[in-house]
């Protein structure tokens, strides 16, 4: 079955997106140092979290697909990250996290059963992770140069994208058993809005959101860990949130921003992916 596609905003109307249920590898995950959990996973909590997710992803309008693959990769519920789709077809990616990497491929067996084209993929020595990607607008992409991606990948990663990205350093952080995405810094609720890490975001992307008459809501230290920043727009002005952080939920209300939290104590919190991390958007339109 064909399924249409193409991506090129954070924020337009997601149609139809792919997800992944916590597998037996995923409850295993804290086991592994390298996976960098904060806790032993729970899983039939992490089930039922994940099943209520879907549900209220899909009761907002997107059709949901789940990846359905039994991986041995713990982290392949964030489907964000290892890989991309764009208006031209499928990028595999190379992700900077060691135990990522084979991910990307359990996504091209679902990108080519499904006849979504595969552009092509970030070969040795480049990384790229997804959540170093957003889009501003169709035209404007942005890609951060982290710790989990680096310029062997961006070089590669440009000719694939069709646009010569604008790309940030981000500071080196916690180091590398911490995930610091160009991602972690910023969400976009709307051509207009985001929610920012503004201590953390790169002084040339604040100007460029400057520049486009962006909006901020700045979250505050102590919802970060949380995952304050990490907003799903299912579509302009309408998110999806982990529950809790009631400042930056109450911030995005005064906006008249549509917020729906879950629970995500197991699939969210405890491996730090948010609802974006959650999801790998197949086509915004």
């Amino acid at each position: 079955m064909a399924i249409p596609f193409g991506v090129s905003s954070m924020v337009a109307p997601l149609q139809h997106v792919l997800v992944q249920r916590p597998t037996a590898a995923f409850g295993g995950a804290f086991d592994n140092p390298a996976c960098g959990y904060l806790r032993p996973v729970d899983l039939p909590a992490a089930l039922r979290e994940h099943e209520v997710f879907v549900e209220t992803l899909a009761g907002l309008g997107p059709i949901v697909y789940q990846l359905d693959a039994d991986s041995p990769h713990p982290d392949q519920i964030y489907t964000y990250d290892p890989a991309l789709v764009t208006d031209r077809g499928a990028i595999l990616l190379r992700s900077g996290k060691s135990v990522r990497l084979g991910e990307e491929d359990v996504l091209a067996t679902w990108f080519e059963t499904n006849s979504i084209p595969i552009v092509g993929r970030i070969e040795e020595p480049g990384t790229v992770d997804g959540g170093d990607v957003l889009w501003l607008r169709p035209d404007i992409v942005c890609v951060g140069r982290t710790l989990r991606t680096n310029q062997a990948g961006i070089d590669q990663l440009t000719p694939l994208l069709g646009e010569t990205p604008h790309v940030f350093d981000l500071a080196f952080g916690a180091g590398p058993s911490a995930c610091m995405h160009l991602m972690s810094t910023i969400s976009m609720v709307s051509d207009e809005l985001a929610v920012v890490e503004k201590a953390a975001l790169p002084a040339g992307l604040h100007g460029l959101l400057a520049d486009l008459g962006v909006e901020l809501i700045d979250v505050p230290p102590d919802e970060i860990v949380s995952l304050g920043t990490n907003v799903l727009a299912v579509r302009p002005g309408v998110v999806m949130v982990v529950d809790g952080n009631p400042v930056t939920r109450a911030a995005l209300e005064r906006e008249g921003v549509e917020v729906h939290g879950f629970a995500g104590e197991e699939i969210a919190l405890n491996g730090t992916g948010g609802p974006t991390c959650l999801t790998r958007p197949v086509l915004r339109r």
